[in-house]
């Protein structure tokens, strides 16, 4: 099941996505309910009832949380190439621990870095000349815990949703750690909805992303380093993860440091991120004027 939150009549909803159709399905939530997206259905026993369809044309997607309650876990080198780009890259604070790390590297984004499908992503020169991008399969957590089992880990997940981690290379760099580079605003597309768990085979699950026309990312996640149940037993040993929390699981070979000389982004580029089994989530860069 695809479940989207979008904008209808200046109003807040969020629905069931019927691609074949190109309908969104509301439930019958209360415009509080609905502010909270996707949150307003996690831990519920029972959906609520569903009004008439609506046609997606209609409608303007949001990210399917809009503003998560806690600081998005985001999870680094965590597939096998690009560890080994990264690691050669200079920007890599935690090269002490080799270039395939041994345990998760856990950083985090703010909430307020996220935005929708088609949102623009912006950036000022006056701050960052050095913005990548990083398409990422995220997990969306349904019910928490902590001291959860690697065996127990994916009865914890609600789902899954497309996250383009944006990062400003330069200030990853001159910080030594990666929250400022990563949290800039608007630097979270998330999106374009999410997807209930049984869609989602995490054993071939592809991820692939193009720069305009040109395919720079083509992976799979059943290379991941360290897997979903990994990462959420990994958190969760002493962090109490909550119901809605997002862990993005990191991002395959094929971002722009890793090229030699590196291919950033400039203003006017178009990412676009696609999954299997979830969609594609598409955003384009702009320069903002400081």
């Amino acid at each position: 099941m695809r479940i989207a939150t979008f904008q209808v009549g200046g109003e807040r909803r969020v629905g069931v996505v019927d691609e074949q159709r190109q309908t969104v399905t509301p439930f019958d939530l209360s415009a509080d309910e609905a502010q909270d997206g996707l949150l307003a259905l996690i831990g519920r026993d029972v959906l609520p009832r569903t009004l008439n369809p609506i046609p997606l044309r209609e409608v303007t997607l949001e990210a399917p949380i809009p503003r998560p309650k806690r600081n998005i876990f985001c999870v680094g080198k965590n597939y096998h190439e690009h560890a080994k780009e990264f690691a050669s890259s200079g920007f890599d604070s935690s090269a002490a621990q080799g270039t395939v790390p041994q345990y998760p590297i856990i950083f985090s984004k703010v909430p307020e870095c996220v935005v929708a499908h088609r949102a623009p992503v912006f950036f000022y020169k006056s701050v960052s000349s050095a913005i990548d991008y990083e398409a990422e399969l995220a997990v969306i957590i349904g019910k928490g815990g902590r001291g959860i089992s690697k065996k127990d880990a994916l009865d914890h997940v609600w789902g899954y949703t497309i996250i383009n981690d944006v990062t400003a290379r330069d200030l990853q760099g001159k910080h030594s750690q990666w929250l400022i580079g990563k949290s800039q605003d608007t630097f979270g597309p998330m999106g374009p909805w999410a997807v209930t768990r049984d869609e989602i085979d995490l054993q071939n699950c592809h991820v692939k992303c193009w720069i305009n026309d040109e395919l720079r990312q083509n992976s799979n996640t059943a290379s991941l380093i360290f897997d979903v149940p990994t990462l959420i037993a990994t958190i969760s040993e002493g962090i109490t993860l909550m119901p809605g929390d997002i862990i993005a699981t990191g991002t395959p070979a094929g971002v722009g440091i890793g090229f030699k000389p590196p291919k950033y982004l400039v203003s006017g580029d178009v990412m676009k991120v696609e999954i299997s089994g979830i969609g594609i989530l598409e955003n384009q860069l702009l320069e903002k004027a400081a």
